[in-house]
C-alpha cells in the first residue's frame, strides 16, 4: 500500500452538479427529478375552467392513455411546456412515468389472492399531446426542427401492417450465459448493443470474446408499431409541383386508427432513422420521419370547422344571402370570362354548394353530392368550366380521361421497397373526399376504368379486394365530367343514344346532363366574338383588375365553405307535396310518349332523378343560407332539370320523327326509292345514291334521315368508313 496517496487527487465520479455545474447553463435548472415531480403535480392538480380536475378524471376513466393540451401545460408551468417542445424525446418518457405513478396512487387497493390488500398493478400510460397552434407546411420542416415538436396537416395515403417493436431487448452472452437488458430507442431507432461482456472471468475460465451477445426475442418486451405515409393537402401544393410526403410512425394506442384517405393533423417529434443498410449513400445522411405523439382526424371534411370565420365575415355572408339577387350574383361569379351558358353556370353553382347528406336510422346513407356531365361540341368552354371549379372548390382534383387508370382514380395496392409488404395508396377519388373531382375527356376513358367510378358516384365508397387487402374507403365527392359526342361533334341526324357513347348505368348517376351545342347564329356569333376579342385586348391592362378578380374568387371559396359547414337544409311540406305531384306527372307523360312512339326515352326518368331534383332544391336553399327548401326552389330545380336532362333525352332524331305527318310521309317515300334503287346484297357509294335521288327532286336531309332509320332497323349497313352502303336481307 506504500505511496498510494503521494500527491495524487482522488475524486468520485458522481454528478454533483448535473447539467453543467452551478455556474453552467441557467436553463438547465430543471432536473429530471423535479420535472417528474412537476408533471405529477400537473396531472393531479390542474383545474379546468369549470373547477374540475380534467386529467385526473380522464386517467381514472381511461387507464392506458390521456390526452394533454399543450396550452394547459403552458398555463400551469411555461418552463415545463417549453422543455416538452424543445426536447420531447427526453421529457415525454418522464411524463408517462409520472402518469402511471399518479394513476397507481389514484386507484384504490384491491384484495389479492391471499386476501390481503395490495397495490393495484398499473400498466404504462401513453400520453397524447394536442395543440391549437397553426400547422407548419411540410416543405418548411427542415434540419432546424430536428428532435423538436412539430405540427403538420395532410392526407394519409398509405398505411402499413402492424409490426411488433421491441422496447427492451434481452441479451444473452454466448460464453458465460449472463443476461443483460438493453433499452431500445423509441420510433424507428434500434438498440445499441455493447461490444463486450462485463463478466469478470474466474481463474482458469476462458474470457468472453468480442461481440458475445445474442438477442433473446421471447424474453424481450414489445409494443405495436405502424408506419403511415402522409401527403400534403392538394390545396397546399404550389402549382406544377409534385406533392411531398413524409413518413409517420405511430405506436401503441394510435395503431390502426387511420385508414388511407383520411385528412389528419399530427403532433410529433421530427427525427431521423438510418435507411436500410443495402442502400449505398453517404454515411451521415439519414432519412427523416415524424414520431407521432398525438393526432386528430379532421372532422367532416372541413379541417378547421366553422370556427375560423371571423364575425365580420359571417355578418357579410348573412347579409349577402338576404339580398334578393343573391342567386343571380353567385351564378355571375362562376366562370366570369365565359360568355353565355347561364344554365350551365347555375348547375355548377349547385354542384359547388351541394345538397345535404342524410343518415337513415337503419344506417343507409343518402348522398348529398350533385354530379354534372357536360356533353358537347369542341370549343364550347367545357374544360374552362372544369378548370374554374378546380380553382374555386375548397377541395378539388383535376384529371383527364386518357391519363387516368382505374387504380389511379380509386386506390392502388403497392409494395413497400424495404419491407416487401403490400400497402394501400388512395387515388384521386379518395384524396378529393369532401370536394369535387373534375374529369375531362370522359368519353376517352377505357370502359373498364369508367366502371370503377360507378360505386364512388352512388354509394360514395370505394371497396377493394386485392393482394390480400380487403377494405372500404370513403369517397364523398361530386363528379363534374366533360365529354365529346361519338363523332367529335353533336350530330342532329342521329338519336341521342347514338350521339352519347356512354352506358345508361353511368348516365343515370349524373343528376344533370347538359348538351352544349355550338349553334351558328349571326347575332350570337357576333356577341361571342366581341366578348373574346375584348378579353384578349384587355388582357394587358387587366393586371390591376386581376387582384379584384382573385379577391372575388377567394370570397366565393370562403362563402362556399361557410355554406357547406353551417347550413343543412330540408324540404318543406309544401315543396315535398309539389315534388311528388310533378314526378308522377312526368312519369305519366313518359308513359304516354312511349305508348305513342312505341319506344322508351333515351334517358330514363327514375327515382334517381327524383332524388337529383331534391338535392338541387336543397343546394339552391343552401345558397341563400335558409334551412328550408321552399316551392320556389323546387320550381327552379325543375327548370334546371328540364333544360338539361329532359332536353338531352328528347334531342336528336326522335324529335324529328314525331314532328309532322308530312315529313314522315316524305321519309317513307325516300325509303321506298332507296329500296327500288338497291337490290338485296348490292352496294353503292353513299354520295352517288344521294346525288341520284336529289336529281329526282328529293331533299338531301330527308334522304339522310331515311338512311339513318334504315340503318337502325338493320336494313342497310355501312362499309369502308361509311362511304359504301350495302343493303341487307
Amino acid at each position: 500500500m506504500s505511496g498510494w496517496d503521494e500527491g495524487a487527487v482522488f475524486y468520485s465520479d458522481q454528478a454533483q452538479f448535473p447539467h453543467g455545474g452551478p455556474g453552467g447553463d441557467p436553463s438547465a435548472d430543471l432536473t429530471r427529478h423535479s420535472a417528474l415531480r412537476k408533471f405529477k403535480e400537473f396531472l393531479r392538480g390542474f383545474t379546468g375552467p369549470t373547477g374540475d380536475f380534467p386529467y385526473r378524471e380522464s386517467l381514472v376513466h381511461n387507464r392506458d392513455h390521456v390526452t394533454v393540451a399543450i396550452e394547459d401545460l403552458d398555463a400551469f408551468d411555461a418552463e415545463l411546456s417549453d422543455k416538452i417542445r424543445k426536447s420531447p424525446a427526453d421529457y415525454l418518457p418522464l411524463f408517462e412515468t409520472a402518469a402511471s405513478e399518479v394513476l397507481s396512487s389514484l386507484r384504490s387497493k384491491v384484495a389479492g389472492e391471499t386476501g390481503e390488500m395490495e397495490e393495484p398493478v398499473t400498466g404504462d400510460v401513453q400520453i397524447f399531446l394536442s395543440s391549437k397552434e397553426n400547422c407548419l407546411s411540410m416543405r418548411s420542416v427542415g434540419a432546424d426542427y430536428m428532435s423538436k415538436l412539430v405540427k403538420i396537416a395532410g392526407i394519409a395515403i398509405a398505411a402499413s401492417r402492424v409490426k411488433a417493436k421491441a422496447t427492451h431487448v434481452t441479451l444473452l452472452c454466448k460464453n458465460c450465459r449472463s443476461v443483460k437488458t438493453v433499452a431500445c430507442r423509441p420510433g424507428l431507432g434500434g438498440a445499441i448493443v455493447p461490444r463486450s461482456c462485463d463478466h469478470v472471468p474466474q481463474p482458469g475460465e476462458e474470457p468472453c470474446p468480442l461481440d458475445p451477445w445474442i438477442a433473446v426475442p421471447d424474453k424481450s418486451k414489445y409494443v405495436d408499431l405502424q408506419t403511415l405515409k402522409m401527403q400534403e393537402n392538394p390545396e397546399d401544393v404550389p402549382t406544377g409541383e409534385l406533392p411531398r410526403n413524409v413518413l409517420l410512425s405511430v405506436d401503441r394506442h394510435l395503431v390502426q386508427t387511420i385508414v388511407p384517405g383520411t385528412r389528419l393533423t399530427v403532433v410529433g417529434i421530427y427525427s431521423v432513422y438510418q435507411a436500410s443498410a443495402n442502400q449505398k449513400g453517404a454515411v451521415g445522411v439519414k432519412q427523416p420521419y415524424i414520431r407521432v405523439v398525438g393526432l386528430e382526424q379532421s372532422r367532416d371534411n372541413n379541417s378547421n370547422g366553422p370556427s375560423n370565420f371571423t364575425l365580420d365575415e359571417e355578418m357579410e355572408f348573412k347579409e349577402f344571402a338576404q339580398r334578393p339577387d343573391a342567386y343571380a350574383k353567385l351564378c355571375s361569379m362562376i366562370g366570369p370570362s365565359i360568355y353565355g351558358h347561364s344554365d350551365v353556370k347555375k348547375a355548377i353553382a349547385c354542384l359547388l354548394f351541394g345538397g345535404s347528406k342524410k343518415r337513415l336510422p337503419d344506417g343507409v346513407r343518402l348522398r348529398g353530392d350533385i354530379h354534372v356531365l357536360l356533353l358537347g361540341d369542341p370549343s364550347t368552354a367545357k374544360s374552362q368550366f372544369l378548370k374554374f371549379v378546380e380553382k374555386t372548390a375548397p377541395i378539388a382534383v383535376y384529371t383527364s380521361g386518357k391519363g387516368s387508370s382505374a387504380a389511379g382514380l380509386t386506390a392502388s395496392v403497392t409494395r413497400d421497397s424495404s419491407s416487401r409488404e403490400f400497402y394501400l395508396e388512395g387515388g384521386a377519388m379518395v384524396l378529393a373526399d369532401g370536394g369535387v373531382v373534375c374529369i375531362d375527356e370522359f368519353d376517352k376513358m377505357r370502359p373498364e376504368d369508367r366502371v370503377a367510378i360507378h360505386e364512388a358516384m352512388e354509394q360514395q365508397t370505394i371497396s377493394i379486394a386485392k393482394a390480400g387487402i380487403t377494405t372500404v374507403l370513403n369517397s364523398r365527392t361530386s363528379v363534374l365530367a366533360a365529354a365529346n359526342p361519338i363523332a367529335g361533334r353533336y350530330d342532329d341526324l342521329k338519336t341521342a343514344q347514338d350521339n352519347i357513347d356512354l352506358q345508361t348505368t353511368i348516365l343515370s348517376r349524373f343528376d344533370l346532363i347538359f348538351i352544349v351545342k355550338d349553334i351558328r347564329m349571326y347575332d350570337q356569333d357576333k356577341r361571342i366574338a366581341n366578348h373574346i376579342i375584348k378579353v384578349h385586348a384587355s388582357g394587358a391592362t387587366a393586371s390591376s383588375k386581376n387582384t379584384e378578380a382573385s379577391e372575388g374568387e377567394n370570397w366565393l371559396k370562403r362563402y362556399i365553405e361557410y355554406c357547406r359547414a353551417t347550413c343543412k337544409p330540408r324540404l318543406s311540406e309544401k315543396a315535398a307535396e309539389m315534388l311528388q305531384n310533378k314526378y308522377v306527372e312526368i312519369r305519366q307523360k313518359m308513359r304516354q310518349q312511349a305508348h305513342e312512339t312505341g319506344r322508351a326515352a333515351a334517358i330514363p326518368i327514375t327515382v334517381r332523378q327524383l332524388e337529383a331534383i331534391i338535392r338541387l332544391s336543397e343546394s339552391l336553399a343552401k345558397m341563400r343560407l335558409t334551412t328550408v327548401a321552399t316551392p320556389e326552389h323546387v320550381e327552379e330545380a325543375f327548370r334546371l332539370f328540364n333544360v338539361s336532362t329532359v332536353d338531352a333525352a328528347r334531342s336528336g332524331i326522335n324529335e324529328h320523327l314525331n314532328l309532322s305527318p308530312e315529313i314522315a310521309n316524305e321519309i317513307k317515300q325516300a325509303e321506298a326509292q332507296i329500296k327500288r334503287r338497291m337490290g338485296i346484297g348490292s352496294h353503292i357509294s353513299e354520295r352517288r345514291l344521294i346525288d341520284e335521288l336529289t336529281r329526282m327532286g328529293m331533299n338531301e336531309s330527308i334522304i339522310r334521315r331515311a338512311l339513318v332509320i334504315m340503318h337502325q332497323r338493320d336494313e342497310v349497313e355501312y362499309k369502308r368508313e361509311r362511304h359504301v352502303i350495302v343493303r341487307k336481307a
